[in-house]
């Protein structure tokens, strides 16, 4: 023991300080590095955990986008069928009113037509009964006696109707 003794150190006092290094080395392991490397592996899992929820999520939002796209442009694709429709529609209906408007427009004219037609013969048989007085007028001064005016105005009424329909044949 004397050469632990020159240099100062006391083997008994050095065993117990070894013995207490020791049994603080396993207390601290058993107490303090067992629990510490618990919580410091709960917080890895932890961690771990929250990086793959967040991967998922990502993931997730990603997938959600994508639908969001896809609803976006089938959307935008039925609004411009909407559009394509409606602008038939309307077209359609524009054709219809100018359809109606020509029938309208050529029931006015029929309308018209038939109206002057009516006028017209309404003309030609005034000018008809003028001529046939006129006519008997002018056969009475010629012929200096009275004739009979409703027989030669039914005479030239008839006359009158043959050169009308030979005119229209």
């Amino acid at each position: 023991m004397g050469g632990f003794a020159s240099l100062g150190i006391n083997l008994p006092l050095l065993v117990v300080f070894v013995a207490n290094f020791i049994v603080l080395l396993v207390m601290l392991r058993l107490f303090l590095y067992k629990p510490v490397m618990k919580v410091l592996d709960e917080r890895a899992k932890r961690a771990r955990e929250a990086m793959e929820l967040a991967e998922a999520t990502k993931k997730e939002y990603e997938q959600a986008k994508g639908e969001v796209q896809k609803q976006i442009e089938k959307g935008r694709q039925e609004a411009q069928a909407i559009i394509a429709q409606a602008m038939q529609v309307g077209e359609r209906l524009k054709e219809e009113s100018r359809q109606e408007t020509a029938k309208q427009t050529q029931v006015m004219i029929d309308r018209a037509r038939s109206e002057l037609e009516a006028e017209r013969d309404k003309i030609v048989g005034d000018l008809r009964r003028e001529f046939v007085d006129i006519s008997i007028a002018a056969a009475e001064k010629v012929i200096k006696e009275t004739l009979d005016k409703e027989k030669h105005r039914k005479l030239i009424e008839e006359t009158l109707q043959e050169s009308v329909t030979l005119k229209k044949n």
